[in-house]
């Protein structure tokens, strides 16, 4: 039987983060599509905030794996309206921002997707999901509104 590691009482301390990965999703989206569409929004962070990013993972005989974000992804739910208020406090506080928008179910590509995108105004965006990175407070200050996915 193998030994245990005890944890001092910093170790077993909860971690606290100063920064907040959240994401945003409209509360009329099948399940499907929540699960697609916080897919797509938290791969934009992670490829443009490289700090949201850990060390790659590897098991005990020495597979190797990927690093993931080193904080949890926080995800909630709003309607509409509160997705578009959400959407303009993350401009004004020039957050790193992700969207989604209802257009992107019916593209099958990156490339058609960015261009479904760039069609749109900003104010006219059908926003179904959010992703928005930042300071604990801000994050919290932009997703006023929502609440947590059940």
């Amino acid at each position: 039987m193998g030994s245990t590691a005890s944890l001092s009482p910093l170790d077993a301390a909860p971690v606290r983060f100063d920064t907040k990965i959240a994401v945003l999703l409209r509360t009329d989206l099948e399940p499907w599509q929540r699960l697609n569409v916080t897919a797509f929004l938290v791969s934009g962070l992670g490829a443009t905030v490289p700090e949201v990013v850990g060390e790659p993972y590897e098991d005990a005989d020495g597979v190797g794996y990927l690093p993931m974000f080193r904080q949890p992804v926080l995800v909630f739910e709003g309607t509409k309206e509160t997705l578009t208020a959400a959407h303009e406090r993350a401009l004004s506080r020039a957050l790193p921002r992700a969207v989604f928008t209802a257009d992107l179910f019916s593209t099958g590509n990156d490339r058609d997707n960015r261009a479904a995108v760039r069609a749109v105004p900003t104010a006219e965006l059908d926003l179904v999901g959010l992703a928005v990175y930042g300071p604990r407070n801000g994050v919290d200050k932009v997703l006023k509104g929502a609440r947590m996915h059940p």
